[in-house]
């Protein structure tokens, strides 16, 4: 689009949004539906009328099979009681709201998350968060003793809403927490508060993560209390070197606010990370010693053993290729190997220590044998027995029975769409499905301390989801927690478009899974264009039997105004599909994943006849944007619409734990990184290009769109861009956002990618309202 036309077009949004009957290009900017069968982007973004009701989150006891939740008091008072629920019936007030009330106010505490002390005569409460970068981990943190309801403020004369962490000692008689980047122990009885480290600073992180070991090795919380209270083992992160990163926030106020943060991208200096150990009572630091160079590794997981007598660690090396299991000695900081995990490509991060004893024995998932499997290791005599077997992937672990002999876990082995609850022995056996042959779909669980009782979330692609309370392992309803039958109504009520899910032949005996939705029954003939929703890279799975949420209505909509949508897993997408499957990208990310999908579109255009060859587009957001540019960038004769939301044009601009891991080092795989990165092909764009963004992405950078648009207007290109100012990588924050973000997309499709046998039908866009 020229840039007049790009004026024009955006006048037209700001019209649409202030107008109940806007002006503008007829068949592109719709009229107010009032048909209720039909959907809407402000029937669903901008209001609750299809929001998926979710119970209070819950806390299984750690001293029987009881579990605790929040629940607002029948009365409709201020604030929520704190109850104990028994799943065979039965619930105890265990704190009213009036006890949640601090001393000088009047109202209680709006609790966020709450933990007990090992011996549940104490509680956590975690109030007045704050956000850092995707979660709201900082924050204020109170004690309340429930023998006398004593309520009290942690973190001494700290200001409000800055501590992170806290976590109560085994004996619930001190909480540690971290606060500007030191770690502290507050004892309960005099409330005196000790800082372990001093040191800490904008460039010396101690006890939580830098930007890149959070996004992406998920190290957030980085110190453990041993089994007996008297010493903690912390992270330390060193960021001297790495290079700062700026967003500008140019809404805030009359001049720019600028915010820098050490962001170390593709083959730049990363933090150099190492593990500490120090008295819960202070004094020196005793560092492990670690061997390489502290800047080239990473170290996901740290535990003590339950005996205490170790500490176990992970060691990557930055190709993560390599994945070291040491043992270490906290008395001297002496390490030893003790379990060696090797990759051609890379090694997933996918083991957090499980254990399986007191001396140090636990549960590791494996792909050496070309099927990711649960096996048993020990620390101590080195030995390495599977668990599970076949020609099938373990999807995830969801629990460990020690005392029963069992591991319970995710897996599918005939349809790579679903997952289901298995279990096997822990000396090894057959696999025993849990999970009812009568419920397809996706289905995870939250499962007790003792494996007798679970919190099981389930839907399918056309059902929203229904968390029920069930005993194990015969898997029966105990409690229905939400059924979601509101929705359900709602749902039955409207003009549902025909969902299937289908395998695509695209040649060398590659199936590739994927779904469809279609229009409902429709008046008239002629052809429909084709919507393909991408994301492709190995961190997601968008072809999976499950609910979709607001984004799935958004798909059903555009099937009810005519469009087919559908949407592909690729080669190299984490599918439970085997380790040759997953690894099949090494070194080409954008480059096999791009090929698979554009054989799929042509293999559907084929099944397809009622799709139009001509109107063929794509979307995808953060790695789907990234596909989806390289889609119409790389092969222009198919794709005549893309939509690429948050993007990464250039992979050299992204960090290093993620795209080193999956490209190696840009000095030793250039050409892949050049052939990988959209920003290379954009010369070849021949359609409709809309590009959407926040300028406050501190994950995938405005800074990769900004080179775009250079590279675009070099060639003479023309192209929309759809800035949100200030906005994250969830373009989500703000009034009205998220409606205005759909309605913008919409609005391109009605646009570049309109109904009707022709492309032209005036009626296509209807409902967009």
């Amino acid at each position: 689009m020229k840039l007049l036309g790009l004026l024009a077009w955006f006048a037209c949004l700001v019209l649409e949004a202030g107008a109940s009957e806007p002006t503008g290009i007829a068949h592109s900017i719709p009229p107010r539906a009032t048909d209720p069968s039909l959907l809407t982007v402000d029937r669903i973004f901008g209001s609750k009328e299809f929001r998926e009701e979710r119970p209070a989150p819950l806390r299984w006891s750690r001293r029987a099979s009881d579990y605790f939740t929040l629940e607002t008091p029948e009365a409709g008072s201020p604030g929520r009681d704190l109850v104990r629920i028994d799943p065979t019936g039965g619930k105890k007030l265990l704190v009213p709201p009036s006890a949640f009330i601090p001393e000088g106010s009047t109202a209680p505490l709006e609790v966020e998350a709450f933990e007990f002390s090992a011996d549940e005569s104490k509680l956590l409460l975690f109030t007045d968060s704050r956000r850092v970068w995707r979660r709201n981990t900082r924050g204020n943190y109170w004690v309340l003793d429930l023998a006398t309801r004593k309520l009290r403020r942690l973190g001494g004369d700290s200001a409000p809403s800055t501590l992170m962490f806290a976590q109560f000692s085994p004996d619930g008689s001190r909480v540690a927490y971290v606060r500007e980047n030191n770690l502290y122990v507050q004892e309960l009885t005099r409330m005196r508060v000790t800082a372990l480290t001093t040191d800490g600073s904008p460039t010396r992180i101690n006890g939580t993560s830098d930007w890149v070991n959070e996004e992406e090795l998920e190290i957030r919380n980085g110190f453990r209390w041993s089994p007996d209270g008297r010493f903690l083992a912390f992270w330390q992160f060193d960021l001297t070197g790495v290079r700062q990163f700026h967003l500008l926030n140019n809404t805030a106020d009359s001049y720019p606010q600028i915010t820098s943060f050490p962001y170390p991208k593709v083959g730049e200096t990363n933090s150099a990370t190492r593990l500490g150990v120090v008295a819960a009572t202070g004094g020196r630091v005793r560092w492990l010693q670690i061997p390489g160079d502290p800047r080239e590794h990473y170290l996901p997981h740290l535990e003590w053993t339950p005996n205490g007598a170790h500490l176990l660690l992970q060691q990557f090396n930055r190709l993560q290729n390599t994945n070291l299991v040491m043992l270490a000695n906290p008395k001297n900081g002496a390490t030893r190997v003790m379990l060696r995990e090797t990759d051609a490509a890379w090694v997933d991060n996918l083991n957090p220590f499980r254990w399986a004893d007191p001396e140090g024995g636990f549960v590791w998932l494996s792909e050496r044998d070309g099927w990711r499997h649960a096996y048993r290791a020990d620390a101590e005599d080195k030995s390495f027995t599977r668990i599970t077997d076949g020609d099938f992937d373990v999807i995830a672990i969801e629990a460990q029975d020690n005392a029963g002999g069992w591991l319970y876990y995710a897996a599918s082995p005939d349809n790579f769409t679903q997952r289901y609850l298995y279990r096997t022995r822990l000396t090894g056996g057959p696999a025993e499905r849990l999970t009812p042959d009568g419920q397809p779909g996706w289905h995870t669980y939250d499962v007790s301390p003792d494996c007798r009782w679970a919190v099981h979330t389930w839907s399918t692609f056309t059902t929203p989801t229904t968390v029920e309370l069930v005993s194990l392992p015969d898997h029966k309803v105990v409690r229905v927690l939400t059924d979601n039958r509101e929705l359900r109504e709602k749902l039955s009520a409207l003009k549902q478009p025909v969902s299937e899910f289908l395998k695509i032949d695209i040649g060398g005996n590659v199936l590739l899974d994927a779904w469809r939705i279609r229009p409902p029954a429709r008046e008239g003939v002629g052809k429909h264009p084709l919507l393909i929703y991408v994301y492709g890279e190995p961190a997601g799975q968008t072809v999976r039997d499950s609910w979709d949420g607001e984004t799935g209505l958004w798909h059903w909509m555009l099937a009810q105004q005519g469009y087919f949508v559908a949407s592909v897993d690729n080669r190299g997408t984490p599918a439970p599909r085997g380790r040759e499957w997953r690894r099949s990208v090494y070194r080409q990310i954008g480059i096999l994943a791009t090929h698979d999908q554009a054989a799929a579109v042509r293999a559907m255009l084929g099944l397809w006849p009622e799709a139009d060859a001509g109107r063929v587009g794509v979307w995808g957001w953060s790695g789907g944007g990234s596909m989806s540019l390289n889609a119409i960038f790389r092969y222009p004769d198919l794709y005549s619409t893309a939509i690429a939301v948050a993007p990464n044009a250039n992979q050299l601009l992204y960090d290093t734990i993620y795209q080193e891991r999956y490209m190696g080092l840009p000095g030793d795989n250039a050409a892949g990184y050049r052939d990988g990165s959209p920003l290379t092909h954009a010369q070849h764009l021949r359609g409709n290009l809309l590009v959407v963004h926040g300028t406050g992405d501190d994950n995938g950078h405005y800074q990769g769109t900004e080179m775009l648009m250079n590279e675009l207007i070099a060639r003479d290109k023309p192209f929309t861009v759809m800035p949100y100012p200030n906005r994250s990588h969830s373009i989500s924050e703000g009034t009205n956002t998220v409606v205005h973000f759909y309605r913008t997309l919409t609005h391109y499709l009605h646009e570049h990618l309109p109904t009707g046998s022709s492309g032209k039908d005036p009626d296509h866009g209807r409902a967009e309202r």
